[in-house]
């Protein structure tokens, strides 16, 4: 769109405003314009060094720049452009020069504004620069990086003297962080961007209002936790005059379930917090209130307010805000972890650790899916640990979605390696000056984020706490503007300001057994909370991997798949995980044979992971699988991989925090029932049943199980095991509808721990369990059916499964297949990686939703451990 394009649509924007405020309603003098497209980016030295007056003028030729959005980094606008084209394959990554990014990047874009009233104003926003900038505006110095500097600020800008109705040029010189700075940083996740994440990573935009506007509106509440019946708010705001003249006016406000009106006068150039509670307004005492809970406890229910100020018969600024209705409280459980509630209720956090796109690509689109799987996993919460996101759309989705969200800093600014300064114990902010910033960034960020209801917990370390004169700064602003709980550090740590962190930091992060976390009491075991953790290496599926690998490199294991493990030499190989894999199911015949026993191996480890952690509560409080997703392609720490297929440990996840669920203590050998739902499970039952490898029942069982909401209840215990069985767990209501099942392979021989050896990473295994039993699996054969029903907005693809042998039918994957050959995402099975016992027959769902492009067919493939692959026609 040209220049001029956006000026009439703008021009059109605000006319039609007018004439509405004219029909009865107030007249309308505020608008918000993104600068969102036609940027253009290049580096200062290929514009012969051109001076912020001359570029941000309306003689530049931009043609030689590359085209650009904003928010964007400067790698993700080169990549954008075609740039590196292969840049994730094999280790190509590593020969990106990061010597060009030492130089200046200068951002610049045109834009048009409506026709300006003398008593309108006119901000320059930016809701994120990394790392520093010069600012210029038609030809004028708005900024210089002297002070406009720090990753995590915001800034607004009153630009009303330097603005036209014309044409507008705005260009910012964008400097790279240098070391010792506070940026962004993913630690070891992944390679480092060679940018570091330089540009315009968040939103820029322009605010016209009136004389008068309205900031920082937070809305809090007030839940009666005993009843649930009642709610109250309190809503604060900044009500700023930027004129010369004293002003008098409303504050308005409207909701679905409350309005108000209330005068507030204004001294020239004041600043004054209104602050509205029940006792000045009672409709903000709300009866039957409809709560915002997270996924698996009830609904999350948003609530709209509109805030205006209104003076002289003119609307001088508004906002719409979403928001929640509910109750978080820390609480400290009778072992001494600290826990939350939502609306009086113990929830169990159930998380995976977030990072965004290695450059920052990430589009509300992408943001949508992975929320959409984090539900799908049963998962209840996300910690980004950092302030990710580009924008607010991640936060929104978690509201939409009803996850819960940690949200804080990253270690990064706590290890010398990667801030690139000295550190102590308490980390590298050390000095008043890295003080003062690091406030200004929290206040910023708390600012920009909290109405969020998913937010439920500031986390303001990660492995170490903040020096002490820093934490009572902390303290003292999250109590004087919010009204959340924060962490002082996601580690064992006790803070001379907060007392203990209550929570655990403690590992693993690489391959160990599922017994492990059943049996370990000291580190990472299923006790209180561990804000991160995990087994270790997920493989994606092939697909993937031939998108990182070059075919002379797949086979076998070798540097270039280690290149795509992790920065850190403690996870720099898949070696634990492989020599685990090579003594549990055997050494694999080729890399199909490989990525089955991976996937086996994965979805074990996983499972048995979030398990424990359901089946040892009250004791345990929280989980973070560490991590959730990846920022680059990559072979750790991931549910579902970079491009968006999930793994085997995907469904593992899924199995394992179902709501209501039987689940296999391999501690001690025992079963337990799990009711992660606020109502009471009555007048169930569960039915226990050993198999022998050879598919022949050894043992059947049938109990009456009744269990409180929030609860869990060891129910039954085996007897001890012997070579491998398959252990099949049913939950059924008491019309033998079934509940939940679950499905296990069991070894008589167990993991064997050498706990002396233990590193923070992770416990080696001594001697492991063995399967090797199961590559003598006889093939299973698979009568297969399936029927397509049209939704609203998709489809559903019931797939029903017989196995017809005398023998478990072990490990079946369900796949669906454009006319590409490529895997369709996101689609939601119900159940996957399942295992059919002699004769068993099971219908399972796909939901395929509206938006996934099914134009050149689709295909099932269904295959599995001992299943050979069979493809059926899906008519969509």
């Amino acid at each position: 769109m040209s220049t001029a394009d956006i000026f009439k649509t703008m021009a059109g924007m605000f006319t039609m405003l007018i004439i509405n405020a004219c029909s009865g309603s107030p007249e309308i003098s505020y608008q918000t314009i993104l600068l969102k497209d036609n940027w253009r980016v290049q580096q200062s030295e290929k514009i012969n060094a051109a001076s912020g007056s001359v570029i941000s003028g309306n003689d530049v030729d931009t043609t030689s720049w590359y085209p650009a959005k904003v928010p964007s980094t400067v790698m993700g606008v080169l990549t954008g452009n075609g740039l590196f084209k292969d840049i994730f394959m094999a280790d190509s990554f590593k020969n990106v020069d990061g010597l060009q990014f030492e130089k200046s990047w200068w951002y610049r874009t045109e834009f048009g504004l409506p026709a300006l009233q003398a008593a309108q104003r006119v901000m320059l926003n930016f809701d994120g620069i990394s790392y520093y900038a010069n600012i210029w505006l038609n030809g004028k110095l708005v900024a210089t990086r002297d002070s406009v500097y720090g990753t995590f600020r915001r800034f607004e800008f009153d630009i009303t003297n330097l603005v036209r109705d014309s044409d507008n040029v705005l260009a910012v010189e964008i400097f790279r962080q240098k070391p010792g700075d506070f940026g962004h940083g993913f630690v070891d996740w992944n390679p480092a961007p060679p940018d570091a994440n330089m540009g315009l990573w968040r939103g820029v935009y322009v605010q016209i209002t009136g004389d008068v506007a309205v900031k920082n509106t937070f809305i809090q509440s007030d839940v009666n936790t005993e009843t649930l019946d009642e709610a109250s708010l309190v809503i604060t705001a900044d009500v700023v005059n930027y004129s010369r003249s004293a002003v008098n006016g409303k504050l308005v406000g409207k909701s679905d379930d409350f309005e108000f009106s209330v005068p507030v006068h204004l001294r020239a150039g004041e600043t004054k917090q209104v602050r509205l509670s029940p006792d000045e307004v009672t409709a903000l005492h709300i009866s039957h209130p409809k709560l915002w809970w997270c996924n698996n406890l009830g609904d999350p229910n948003l609530h709209n307010l509109n805030i205006q100020y209104v003076t002289n018969g003119k609307i001088s600024d508004a906002h719409d805000i979403t928001f929640g209705i509910r109750e978080i409280e820390a609480y400290t459980n009778a072992g001494g972890h600290k826990g939350f509630k939502l609306n009086g209720k113990e929830v169990l956090i159930k998380a995976g650790g977030w990072t965004d796109d290695i450059f920052f690509r990430d589009t509300q689109e992408r943001d949508e899916i992975q929320v959409q799987y984090v539900r799908h996993m049963n998962l209840n919460t996300i910690r980004f640990e950092n302030i990710w996101g580009n924008g607010q759309d991640i936060y929104d989705l978690c509201d939409k979605y009803g996850i819960l969200a940690m949200v804080g800093w990253s270690c990064q600014w706590e290890w010398d390696n990667y801030l690139g300064k000295e550190c102590d114990k308490f980390g590298g902010i050390r000095t008043q000056e890295d003080m003062d910033l690091i406030m200004k960034y929290l206040e910023d960020q708390i600012r920009y984020l909290q109405n969020h209801p998913s937010i439920f917990v500031w986390m303001m370390g990660s492995d170490m706490l903040p020096r002490p004169a820093l934490e009572r700064r902390y303290r003292d602003l999250i109590d004087s503007i919010d009204n959340r709980p924060y962490l002082a550090a996601a580690s064992v740590r006790k803070s001379e300001i907060s007392g203990p962190t209550g929570v655990k930091m403690n590992g693993p992060y690489n391959y160990v057994g599922p017994s492990y976390w059943y049996i370990d009491s000291v580190n990472g075991g299923a006790y209180g909370f561990n804000t991160e953790t995990g087994p270790g290496p997920q493989i994606p599926v092939m697909e993937t991997l031939v998108k990182m690998i070059p075919e002379d490199k797949r086979w076998p294991v070798n540097d270039i798949w280690n290149y795509h493990c992790n920065p850190s030499e403690s996870f720099g190989s898949l070696d634990i995980f492989n020599n685990v894999l090579n003594q549990r199911y055997g050494y694999p015949s080729n890399l199909e044979n490989y990525l089955l026993k991976a996937n086996v191996q994965a979805y074990e480890a996983m499972k048995g992971m979030f398990e424990a952690f359901n089946a040892n509560r009250p004791n345990t409080t929280g989980i973070v699988q560490w991590m959730l997703n990846s920022a680059w392609p990559s072979f750790y720490w991931q549910l579902y991989d970079y491009y968006l297929l999930p793994t085997s440990a995907y469904y593992a996840a899924r199995k394992a925090n179902a709501p209501l669920q039987l689940i296999y203590n391999y501690g001690n050998n025992s079963i337990y029932a799990v009711n992660g739902t606020l109502n009471n499970l009555e007048n169930a039952k569960a039915r226990i049943r050993l198999l022998d490898i050879q598919g022949r029942e050894i043992l059947s069982e049938e109990l009456a199980i009744t269990l409180e909401g929030n609860k869990s209840l060891s129910i039954y215990k085996l007897p001890p095991l012997y070579g491998n069985v398959f252990l099949v767990l049913s939950l059924l209501d008491a019309n033998n509808g079934l509940v939940a099942d679950n499905f296990y392979w069991l070894s008589g021989k167990p993991d064997v721990y050498d706990w002396e050896k233990t590193e923070w990473y992770y416990t080696p295994i001594k001697t492991s369990a063995d399967f090797k039993q199961l590559n003598y699996l006889a093939p299973a054969e698979l009568d297969l059916a399936q029927k397509v029903v049209k939704q609203e907005d998709g489809w559903t693809v019931e797939l029903t499964v017989t196995n017809k042998s005398n023998r478990v039918a072990f490990f079946i994957n369900s796949t669906l297949k454009d006319g590409n050959n490529r895997t369709m995402f996101p689609v939601f099975w119900d159940d996957n990686y399942m295992s059919l016992v002699p004769g068993e027959t099971r219908t399972i769902s796909c939901i395929i939703p509206g938006n996934v492009s099914v134009a050149n067919g689709c295909t099932l493939s269904v295959s599995g451990w001992n299943v050979k692959e069979q493809l059926l026609n899906v008519a969509l």
